[in-house]
C-alpha cells in the first residue's frame, strides 16, 4: 500500500498502482435456475480500506510495484505531500467559512498534489514507459503558480518586517501549510538529486510555499486581522 489519504492516479479510483478490488469486478448473471437470490448493487460489498499487509512493519508497495522499506524516503515523501493535501484542507475550510475567493485555487493545488504523490510514488529507476507516461508532471503547474503569486503580490503592502505566522485562523492556516510544504519540499529533494523523480515536483513544492505565504497574507488583509510581527526581545 503506498498511502493513506490517497486516491491514486486518475481513472483507477483505487490506491496508486493497486488493481481494481474484486468487488468492483463485474460479477456473473444470476442463473435463473439457482435459488440464491440475486445482489442488488446497493448490497455489494464494498472494498475494505485496510489490507493487513503491512501488519509486519517492513515493506510496501511503490506504483511500479516495487517493494521497499516503509521507512524509506519515498514513502516518507509520500507521507509529507499527503498531510500538506490535509493541511491545505483545514486552510481551506476556514477560507471557505469567511467567503475567500481563492478556495478554488486551493482545491485545485489538492488535485495537484495528488499528481505530485504519483510521481513520487513512481521512482524513475523502476518506472517503464508506461508508469512514465502516467505519472509525468510539467512545468505548466509550476508557471500557474507563479502567476497566482504575482497577482496576489501586487495587492499586498509592502514586507518591511518579519511575519510571524497569525492574521486569522485562514490565514494561520495558511502559514501552516507553508510550514508543512517546505518539509515536504525537503523530503522530494533528495529524490530529485538521486533522479527518482522529476525536478518539476521539487519546483513546484517550492513555488508552492511562496504562494502558500503570499495568499496567508492576503487573507489577513482582506478579513482585516493584523499580521503580528517579530519583535527582538529585550536582553
Amino acid at each position: 500500500r503506498v498511502g493513506q489519504g490517497t486516491v491514486g492516479l486518475a481513472g483507477q479510483g483505487a490506491r496508486w498502482g493497486r488493481a481494481p478490488h474484486p468487488c468492483l469486478t463485474a460479477r456473473r448473471p444470476h442463473s435463473p435456475d439457482s435459488d440464491r437470490p440475486e445482489r442488488s448493487p446497493h448490497s455489494q460489498r464494498a472494498p475494505r480500506i485496510y489490507t493487513k499487509t503491512g501488519d509486519a512493519g517492513s515493506f510496501s508497495s511503490t506504483f511500479t510495484g516495487e517493494r521497499r522499506p516503509k521507512g524509506d524516503r519515498i514513502f516518507e515523501a509520500l507521507g509529507a505531500t499527503d498531510e500538506l493535501s490535509s493541511a491545505i484542507g483545514l486552510a481551506g475550510e476556514f477560507s471557505s467559512e469567511k467567503g475567500h475567493t481563492f478556495v478554488e485555487q486551493l482545491h485545485k493545488v489538492q488535485c495537484m498534489l495528488q499528481d505530485v504523490g504519483s510521481n513520487i510514488a513512481t521512482p524513475l529507476s523502476s518506472a517503464r514507459e508506461a508508469h512514465l507516461k502516467r505519472t509525468s508532471f510539467s512545468e505548466k503547474p509550476v508557471l500557474e503558480l507563479e502567476q497566482w503569486i504575482d497577482s496576489y503580490s501586487e495587492q499586498l503592502p509592502p514586507l518591511r518586517a518579519f511575519i510571524l505566522p497569525s492574521g486569522g485562523k485562514s490565514s494561520a492556516a495558511l502559514h501552516f501549510s507553508r510550514a508543512v510544504c517546505r518539509r515536504a519540499e525537503r523530503c522530494v529533494v533528495p529524490l530529485v538529486q538521486a533522479g527518482e523523480a522529476d525536478a518539476n515536483v521539487a519546483k513546484y513544492l517550492n513555488r508552492l510555499s511562496d504562494y502558500l505565504f503570499v495568499l496567508a497574507r492576503y487573507a489577513a488583509m482582506k478579513e482585516g486581522k493584523e499580521e503580528k510581527i517579530y519583535i527582538k526581545p529585550e536582553p
